[in-house]
């Protein structure tokens, strides 16, 4: 562990320090040995003149290296410092980095994740169930369009629900409607991804929302996906309908960022985080803030890096790579550590 550095720091300075007291207290022990020689001297008169002189240099060597000690210890103390410093630094500085290539690994897992969602959508909106019942929404079609709607659901487990909606924003069918009975026949004509969707240009295009609750799906926490549903299934047909579908945010979210991989000792004491584009937590490996905290990051501009906050902790960051066709929202991993005693 880096943090080693800065122990044996301390370890040095805690060292240096009693053998400096050891120094001083026999150097002190030596001067009341020779004051006491002094003083015998003196009473013997002439016959202890030459011992006088002797205690005079055991004083004199007594003080001089008092005088050596103090200095090392002034210099000891200060040498000491700017390695406690230093090493300090170097930990922030090899923790930071580390921690920033776990968010970088964090962030290019949910790009990879979410790239196959807007795979999902594109292709999905091509099925003929889906074509056909956008185009023409007959009883009979919604029903098969529901049920093929579930037997997509039951091969892809991290979608809570799939929507075929009309023009209109009225919801046409659903793939799981024994769970969400009040999806079909509701109305998503005000929501952004049904009004981006409808304004694709190909089948190429999709559109993708904010990570929010969706109350029509049990108040589950949401990543929509959607792209307009096309005559014939064309790339370039005419737009009938959208096709939305929701990615189960909350527990494949949950998983990612609680399984950063860090010893039993930096669990207590780390976050792992997404952000979106405005720094709004979207996922925290605590459970606390998520859509509700604005996180205070500074990237200065850079992709990748770290830095040490104001309470001492460090905080690592890498901005998403994208994967493939899929760009990327602006999202960030994030992970914060407290600062080591």
């Amino acid at each position: 562990m880096p943090e080693r550095i800065v122990a044996l720091s301390h370890a040095v300075s805690d060292l240096a320090t009693r053998k400096m007291d050891e120094i001083q207290a026999v150097t002190n022990t030596t001067k009341i040995l020779a004051l006491n020689a002094l003083i015998e001297a003196m009473r013997a008169g002439e016959a202890g003149r030459g011992f006088a002189v002797v205690a005079q240099e055991v004083k004199a060597i007594s003080e001089r290296i008092t005088g050596i000690g103090n200095e090392l210890r002034m210099q000891m103390a200060h040498q000491t410092g700017e390695l406690d410093t230093l090493g300090r630094r170097l930990v922030a500085q090899l923790r930071g980095n580390r921690l920033a290539d776990l968010a970088l690994n964090m962030i290019d897992i949910i790009d990879r994740n979410l790239y196959e969602r807007s795979c999902d959508v594109r292709w999905w909106a091509t099925d003929s169930a889906m074509v056909d019942c956008a185009a023409d929404p007959t009883p009979e079609r919604s029903a098969y369009a529901a049920k093929r709607l579930g037997v997509i659901l039951n091969a892809y487990t991290v979608y809570l629900d799939l929507w075929v909606v009309d023009r209109r924003g009225v919801v046409l069918a659903n793939g799981r409607p024994d769970r969400y009975r009040r999806a079909v026949g509701s109305s998503v004509a005000g929501e952004a991804w049904f009004r981006d969707a409808l304004n694709t240009r190909t089948g190429d295009d999709f559109a993708v929302a904010d990570i929010a609750v969706n109350d029509l799906l049990d108040h589950r926490t949401v990543a929509t996906y959607a792209t307009a549903i096309r005559a014939g299934g064309d790339a370039n047909g005419a737009v009938t309908g959208v096709l939305g579908i929701f990615f189960d945010w909350q527990t494949q979210s949950d998983t990612v960022v609680k399984s950063v991989r860090l010893t039993e000792d930096e669990r207590a004491g780390t976050r792992c985080l997404l952000v979106d584009r405005r720094h709004r937590v979207i996922a925290a490996s605590d459970g606390r803030g998520v859509l509700s905290e604005t996180f205070p990051l500074k990237t200065d501009g850079q992709s990748q890096g770290c830095y040490t906050d104001d309470k001492g902790g460090v905080v690592g960051f890498a901005l998403t790579p994208g994967y493939e066709t899929y760009k990327g929202l602006g999202w960030y991993g994030v992970i914060t550590q407290e600062a080591t005693r």
